[in-house]
């Protein structure tokens, strides 16, 4: 391996959060605590910054915080089309070429390709779902590409807007990159290690995780007692799955008779309960986890800290109103106008106060859960990427019944606003506020 730009999971001295991200050093020390990770090589921030300077971007990197508007894209642009056509640093190239080798001398092994940039997982600021991953690389020349889309995505407008409302400045974070062997994926999803209501929550798909982490379909939810016992759960509508042939993630319809049927059996929830319970123990910290599952049993694919805040009182007032059912990704009450988000471009539209309506609810939503009241979204889950990608205390509902959008009230002084209560069992790492 070539130290200066590349480094293994399982070298405790060089797999430091400063080096390989925080996402990739969590990883390592778990991997290197027994749990189950799949082992892989991270190229550093040291590579990431040579690749800047070979593309001579480094002073435009510097001046895109305090630029405005145009010029701001445009800077962010050059330094994009800098790291993805910029010729590749020899030592970076042939770090790549060693890796390729190592980890795919199976026969159809390919390989998941993940960001882990130095500004990730702060307490502030988690960037879940902000940056690039790329899953089923099954071709040198692809990881090349993979790699270098990594490195862009630090400069892309949605991860520059985040930035922007988090006060993070882009030149001062770096962008290692973590490649693994892929995980064919049974099942997969995600896991809160720890609720207000001392539970540990659970969610999954068929599939690659990828479908959860993005909010497109309603996952499985499991509630499950700190002794590992499954107390509840609730069926998801999981329509279709991703699964990766060799040719890259391909969606797939799932079979009618399994759309309902919970990915995982309750002596598995309690297996992965145990795994979750393994992890949030070696950090010493509640934890948020990315799991799947393949023929060998379950892999941690990621892991976050996790903020827990008490349960907070209930307003009286609101207990008697129905709320929507589905599964809750904040805890709370709130009222204010609908505002209908159908992609992207309608974020702007989000006034303070609203409540946001929209079908997928994906990580680009993180721009706009300081101002809004609340969030209602027809598919996703409580463990999906937006959830826990911005400092958001209010109340929120995934997979919301009622057709997927707020109940309105009957009073005809208040018909135009959108009014809901969201459960208090399941919360990411920024959704209760400082």
């Amino acid at each position: 391996m070539f130290p200066d730009v590349a480094v293994r999971l399982t070298d405790a001295d060089a797999a430091t959060a400063e080096r390989v991200g925080p996402k990739a050093a969590t990883l390592a020390r778990l991997h290197r605590a027994g749990l189950p990770v799949p082992d892989g090589v991270c190229l550093t921030a040291g590579a990431y910054r040579r690749q800047v300077a070979l593309g001579d971007v480094a002073d435009a990197a510097q001046r895109v915080a305090e630029a405005q508007g145009l010029e701001g894209r445009r800077l962010a642009l050059s330094i994009r089309l800098a790291l993805t056509r910029a010729a590749l640093d020899p030592a970076i190239g042939a770090a790549l070429d060693t890796a390729w080798r190592r980890m795919t001398s199976g026969a159809g092994a390919q390989l998941a390709v993940r960001s882990s940039a130095s500004c990730e997982d702060a307490a502030s600021a988690s960037f879940a779902g902000q940056f690039e991953t790329f899953l089923g690389i099954a071709d040198r020349a692809d990881l090349g590409t993979a790699v270098r889309a990594c490195w862009a995505s630090l400069w892309s407008p949605r991860a520059l807007r985040y930035m922007r409302a988090s006060q993070v400045d882009p030149a001062a974070s770096a962008m290692p990159v973590l490649i693994q062997g892929m995980v064919e994926a049974e099942a997969a999803g995600g896991a809160f290690s720890l609720t207000p209501d001392e539970h540990i929550v659970l969610t999954g798909a068929w599939g690659l995780g990828s479908a959860v982490a993005q909010g497109e379909v309603v996952p499985d939810r499991y509630l499950v007692r700190r002794d590992a016992s499954v107390e509840a759960v609730e069926p998801g509508r999981k329509e279709h799955l991703i699964v990766s042939t060799g040719d890259g993630p391909r969606w797939r319809a799932v079979e009618p008779e399994r759309v309902e049927v919970p990915c995982l059996t309750n002596a598995e929830a309690s297996t992965l309960a145990r795994l979750v319970l393994e992890a949030e123990s070696e950090l010493g910290s509640a934890v948020e986890l990315e799991w799947a599952k393949d023929r060998q049993g379950f892999w941690i694919l990621q892991s976050r800290p996790l903020r827990v805040e008490p349960r907070g009182a209930t307003d009286e007032v609101w207990s008697r109103h129905p709320a929507l059912t589905g599964q809750p990704a904040g805890s709370g009450w709130g009222t204010g106008p609908a505002c209908l988000i159908l992609d992207e471009r309608d974020l702007d539209r989000v006034a303070t106060g609203s409540i946001v309506v929209t079908q997928v609810g994906g990580p680009a939503l993180a721009v706009v859960l300081g101002r809004a009241a609340g969030v209602v979204a027809e598919l996703g889950g409580s463990t999906s990427h937006w959830r826990g990608s911005a400092a958001f205390q209010r109340c929120s509902a995934r997979g919301a019944r009622r057709g997927g959008s707020p109940r309105e009230p009957r009073s005809p002084s208040t018909a135009s606003r959108a009014s809901f209560a969201g459960s208090t069992d399941a919360f990411g790492p920024d959704a209760f506020g400082p």
